[in-house]
């Protein structure tokens, strides 16, 4: 990556990453601002300004919004995330003056109209319904609050219904100010740009942005629990999760190696163990999030009323048998998988342009591919024996399960296994 940085006057950050060889271009503004910035209160006004940013400003209707960008053959997206807010802009090479110019219409002049929030809010709880009528969705919301009970990040991105209702347009005007600032905000553009376009663009369009100190989220703190409910489903959805590393922790990357090793894929030990040789689970996996300050590690697997009950001693075996005696050759595939979905998932633009963002959010910084890959290659056997006999460590589990799971094993004995 050929980058370069700048930072205006108002403290906004703006990355260029060119790829001359390609004809279009992907610009997005990041804003460190999600679930884990709100109170109870308000939980869920991260995700709805993001909805209505797209809903009207004082130049566009948001009819006129859609039509300017599909025009142009381009398209506008947006995401919440537990940390950071993205908006960002899909555009031929020569059409990234008119994404510019739209993002900052609809971040920096958003109307909020009183009759638009209040669709906009049903549409929010159709969403939100769709996630609870998803059961391999909603169930990782529910281990997020067994990992951080009470806190910000353990609640849902996209709030409840009682928090969404609640939220009012002088609640959307008050976030806006008090997080989206330059020194909280950052521009990258990836794909057929150019240096001096971007900031000429980025400090024209975005000047009215203020110069203010941003707002750091509480510190967020594990504390592991249980959350079960019976429901007649087909299939018992259950997850297990200990405490994790952070971005900054020296484990970071051991995590997501051993993710990968561990249920990573067909010939990762859960699902050798628990899909072909148990028949246990039709779906199972392992992830690793890291937050900036604290993280967990985690498993999911869809399985029957009858084959929960086996499944908290066989994962938990897995993990102590992954502490005793991880191979070179499993550590190895872990981690020409890590560079592989590296190195493929930059190829495209957009993908390159979160990667920064994410980069910069987590260090500061954006790490060379090869310093990546030489962190990815430092995690060895030992390496994942020691992280698998960290893990095993926690002494408070979190488990959360949906479905027929009356069979699965009681949390104080789940939680009897680590320790």
């Amino acid at each position: 990556m050929d980058l370069t940085f700048d930072t205006l006057p108002n403290g906004l950050t703006v990355v260029t990453d060119p790829m001359p060889h390609i004809r279009t271009a992907s610009v997005g503004v990041w804003v460190e601002a999600g679930a884990r910035h709100e109170t109870a209160a308000t939980n869920g006004v991260s995700h709805l300004l993001e909805h209505m940013a797209f809903k009207g400003t004082a130049t566009r209707s948001a009819r006129q919004i859609a039509e300017e960008i599909e025009a142009a053959g381009g398209y506008l997206n947006a995401y919440t995330s537990r940390e950071q807010t993205c908006f960002y802009a899909r555009v031929m090479k020569d059409d990234v003056p008119l994404g510019v110019d739209i993002l900052s219409d609809i971040l920096i002049n958003p109307l909020f109209d009183a009759e638009e929030l209040a669709r906009e809010k049903k549409v929010v709880l159709q969403e939100i319904g769709q996630a609870a009528d998803t059961p391999d969705d909603i169930i990782y919301d529910h281990l997020q609050d067994c990992a951080f009970p009470g806190q910000a990040l353990g609640r849902p991105i996209m709030g409840d219904e009682q928090t969404v209702n609640g939220l009012s347009r002088a609640h959307l005007r008050r976030h806006l100010k008090a997080h989206y600032v330059g020194p909280a905000m950052t521009i990258v553009a990836s794909g057929n740009v150019s240096r001096d376009q971007i900031v000429e663009l980025a400090a024209s369009k975005f000047a009215a942005i203020e110069n203010a100190p941003a707002k750091a989220p509480p510190r967020a703190r594990y504390k592991g629990g249980e959350r079960r409910r019976t429901q007649k489903l087909e299939q018992a959805h259950v997850t297990f999760g200990v405490e994790g590393p952070s971005l900054t922790d020296k484990d970071a990357f051991v995590g997501q190696v051993f993710a990968t090793a561990f249920g990573g894929g067909m010939s990762s030990r859960l699902f050798q163990e628990v899909r072909e040789k148990r028949g246990l689970a039709y779906s199972v996996l392992a992830f690793c999030h890291s937050f900036a300050d604290t993280g967990f590690f985690g498993v999911y697997a869809g399985t029957g009323a009858k084959e929960c009950a086996e499944l908290a001693p066989v994962v938990v075996g897995e993990l102590e048998a992954m502490a005793a005696d991880a191979t070179e050759e499993e550590a190895a595939r872990a981690r020409a998988q890590a560079k592989s979905a590296l190195f493929m998932g930059l190829e495209g633009p957009s993908n390159r342009a979160e990667h920064i963002a994410a980069q910069l959010s987590a260090y500061g910084r954006v790490m060379a591919e090869d310093e990546i890959a030489a962190e990815i290659d430092a995690v060895d056997a030992a390496a994942l024996r020691r992280f698998a006999a960290r893990l095993l460590k926690t002494r408070r589990p979190s488990l959360a399960a949906l479905g027929p799971v009356k069979a699965l094993e009681s949390y104080d004995r789940f939680a009897a296994r680590f320790g």
